[in-house]
């Protein structure tokens, strides 16, 4: 059960409903995750969405890449949503199941080519200690490129913002959908 209200399409206002329908009637398809509570602020809703869709589908990282960086921040970022959504685009691009398993248990996988292993670095690198080494930052320039190299820090620090918001609110799977992973309990330190 989510922390807040998720605005439905019915009950909407027209600011709400005009950035609704212009998100589903996008790339995406359809609006689901955080921007279900984004939508209590349209404006917000709207720029998060052309941000989310420019890291997703205006890079120079191909799907595959760009799903290996998401999969490594969800999970860094314990988020069963993002998780559950992009293992699903995870495997649409391509990625092969031990792929994904090594992903969820945290580690690198092995049978990646030399730049998908700098990506998954760099992604995991970030998510470890807010940065990247120097050795996995040349490595990544080398492979990548300055741009490309710009365009994954953004993309890891995005969707950092989507797990936050959506761990946060408290953003429900769908129905029958177990999370991949456990939980750690809220602790509230004073």
């Amino acid at each position: 059960m989510p922390r807040i209200s998720l605005p439905h399409p019915d009950t909407m206002t027209p600011e709400q409903r005009r950035v609704h329908d212009s998100i589903v009637n996008g790339p995406r398809g359809r609006i689901q995750g955080p921007l279900r509570a984004a939508l209590h602020n349209p404006e917000l809703a709207e720029r998060w969405s052309a941000l989310g869709a420019l890291l997703r589908y205006g890079t120079g990282l191909s799907r595959r890449q760009a799903e290996l960086a998401i999969l490594v921040t969800g999970r860094a970022s314990q988020s069963p949503f993002e998780w559950y959504a992009h293992e699903i685009e995870a495997e649409k691009a391509g990625i092969e199941r031990p792929v994904i398993d090594a992903l969820l248990q945290q580690r690198l996988p092995e049978g990646l080519d030399e730049t998908e292993t700098v990506i998954v670095q760099v992604a995991m690198e970030l998510k470890r200690l807010h940065s990247i080494t120097d050795d996995t930052y040349a490595r990544a320039l080398r492979l990548l490129g300055e741009r490309t190299l710009v365009e994954l820090t953004a993309l890891v620090g995005y969707y950092t913002m989507v797990a936050m918001t959506l761990n946060a609110h408290e953003i429900p799977l769908p129905e029958g959908v177990a999370p991949a992973f456990a939980l750690p309990q809220h602790e509230v330190q004073a």
